[in-house]
């Protein structure tokens, strides 16, 4: 395995079964001679990224993988639930819960600059690794899934990035990041190559400071939540419509300013929530995906009638650039 940040030029672009097991097959070789018989811990968020690189971990190196999925409280609705099941259940993985809510809800309290959330998400995500690895024995590796356009947005000074920055010295862990090189439309050409059910290769990407960055501004708990019930809102409404799997990305944002509106017959003053769903296959540029009226309608009685602070919905028609997938 190269440890290079640097895509090479000429590396061909995973698009078939047979270039997905070329890569595999490759990568266990490199995973297995770079690891021997130790351990590798695996911040195991239940995204693409992650659970692909889980996936190849295991093939590679069996039970020396131990995976560890931090509930830091910006997960999405029933999220800890499902990767428990997943994982655990399903993949019979060596698994780690930790409860950490109340820890990065606390830290971040008041912290309004999206570099800094950024941060201390990361550095938080670090100790509790570090915690972790306390508890065990052999841990000299920590796997991540780290994908090219996570290096390409670092290095371009866009945002800095959980997955890309090295460790502190102190923690002496090695990097283990088997699919840094790959775009996500590989990464799943890859997941399924390696038997990982259609519900997770199409999972929709999802960032590593998670709502934290859906939660413009200081993040308080109760607008957190109007994200995460809102964003359930329009996952439910996408899969009702076939919508799921067919757009790339949606989710919702509530941004940290209130407006006036009318709820039964009293005036209120509310966030608004804003939806995003878009189309890529490279994340480099992105296009936004034109949603039916009617659909649009229904959210909006839905999202404002259900979802506690909320008097208005609103529509980003912006791709990428200018804009960014991600509001933070």
């Amino acid at each position: 395995m190269t440890d290079s940040n640097k895509r090479p030029d000429d590396m061909q672009r995973i698009t078939t079964p047979e270039l997905a097991k070329a890569f595999i097959d490759e990568q266990i070789k490199a995973l297995q001679e770079q690891i021997g018989d130790k351990k590798v811990l695996l911040a195991l968020s239940g995204g693409v990224d992650s659970s692909v690189v889980a996936a190849l971990l295991i093939k590679a190196i069996g039970k020396q993988l131990v995976c560890v999925h931090v509930n830091h409280g910006l997960l999405r609705k029933g999220e800890p639930e499902q990767v428990i099941s997943v994982f655990r259940g399903e993949m019979d993985a060596n698994l780690i819960y930790v409860d950490a809510v109340d820890r990065f809800l606390d830290l971040l309290a008041g912290v309004t600059d999206p570099e800094q959330k950024r941060h201390i998400i990361g550095e938080e995500f670090i100790k509790v690794f570090a915690e972790e690895a306390a508890k065990l024995e052999g841990i000299q590796f920590l796997g991540q899934g780290t994908i090219y356009p996570d290096i390409l947005e670092s290095e371009a000074g866009i945002k800095a990035h959980h997955n890309v920055g090295g460790l502190p010295e102190e923690l002496n862990f090695e990097l283990v990041e088997p699919v840094k090189l790959l775009y996500k439309d590989e990464v799943r050409v890859v997941g399924k190559e390696l038997g990982l059910p259609d519900s997770m290769v199409n999972r929709q990407p999802f960032p590593g400071p998670g709502l934290g960055v859906r939660c413009p501004g200081a993040i308080t708990r109760d607008r957190l939540e109007a994200v995460r019930e809102s964003d359930a809102i329009l996952r439910e409404e996408f899969a009702k419509n076939g919508l799921e799997g067919k757009v790339w990305q949606y989710f919702t944002v509530v941004p940290d300013f209130k407006s006036t509106g009318i709820k039964n017959g009293k005036r209120t003053f509310d966030w608004p929530c804003i939806i995003r769903a878009i189309n890529t296959t490279d994340v480099v540029e992105v296009t936004v995906e034109h949603l039916p009226a009617e659909l649009i309608d229904h959210l909006v009685q839905r999202i404002t009638t259900e979802v506690p602070g909320i008097n208005r919905v609103l529509y980003d028609y912006t791709p990428k650039p200018p804009a960014t997938v991600e509001y933070e």
